[in-house]
């Protein structure tokens, strides 16, 4: 495993990567409020038969997080870097798996570059609206009516045990590691992490807006793709990974017993699934 970053547009992006080069790459993008230490498992697993790469986004994790009154903390400003990252790393075609804030980034990727994509793993990185569970009730609501008040409310995700709460919400007692919720409770102790957080909060109403833009290249180019999602989880409920079957008929639904961050329980299955059907 390799630890490193790359200047993008002046900024640091940290990654970790492994695996041949020579190989076909696997991106592996991470969801929020994690980085791409979520990877930590998933990655020696599919090393033998990828180049396996995972950046942290900016404002996440590693990655400079410039304050948000001096860089735009939205979805297309995010996808931008992770744009220049594969420039940067000479990366052209890739396998890509996505999750939570990882899918709408990667959806614009894809719909981009469609060209590009080799493959998709869905894990819990919704692009339906019947994926979105009754929580986005609320958000919609705030969308439409941005009060202050309601900006400092959902900085209640931020919270330790908000965070701790998606991990382990949905899997069986005792089965979730400390580690990865630890370090992302961690990183939400760097300055401006709220605000910059709340901006992204703000922002997603703008994949929602894009939903049928992704499905829209799903349909036209019937990429393959797995969802394997943690059945589990409320914020993307499964029927989220049902709905790509009535647009891509490439698509394998793998419903795991588990939450948000299935991946913390299930990284063996899901990887296994990855190398079945493309090592």
């Amino acid at each position: 495993m390799k630890y490193s970053t790359v200047k993008v547009n002046g900024l640091n992006v940290f990654y970790r990567e492994s695996g041949d080069s020579n190989k076909p790459t696997f991106l592996l993008l991470h969801g929020f409020p994690t980085a791409s230490h979520m990877f930590r498992n998933l990655m020696p697993i599919l090393e033998n038969d990828f180049h396996v790469i995972a950046p942290d986004f900016i404002g996440f994790g590693q990655s400079d997080a410039p304050v948000h009154t001096e860089f735009k903390y939205t979805f297309v400003n995010l996808t931008n870097y992770v744009d220049g990252f594969l420039d940067a790393m000479k990366i052209d075609k890739f396998y890509m798996y996505v999750f939570d804030y990882g899918a709408p980034i990667g959806f614009n990727l894809a719909v981009k570059y469609p060209d590009r994509i080799l493959g998709i793993v869905s894990q819990n990185g919704n692009i339906y609206q019947e994926g979105l569970g009754s929580k986005w009730e609320g958000r919609r609501s705030y969308w439409a009516n941005p009060t202050e008040e309601l900006r400092e409310n959902y900085k209640s995700a931020f919270k330790p045990e908000t965070i701790i709460g998606q991990y382990t919400g949905g899997e069986k007692a005792g089965s979730v590691s400390p580690d990865g919720y630890t370090l992302d409770i961690h990183y939400t102790e760097s300055p401006d992490y709220a605000e910059r957080q709340s901006d992204l909060i703000f922002d997603y109403q703008s994949n929602v807006a894009n939903y049928p833009k992704y499905q829209k290249y799903v349909r036209e180019y019937q990429p393959e793709i797995i969802a394997a999602w943690g059945k589990n989880d409320p914020s993307f409920v499964y029927q989220g990974a049902q709905s790509f079957t009535k647009d891509d008929k490439n698509t394998e639904v793998h419903l795991l017993d588990g939450g948000h961050f299935v991946l913390e329980t299930h990284y063996q299955e899901i990887g296994q699934l990855i190398l079945n059907k493309w090592a």
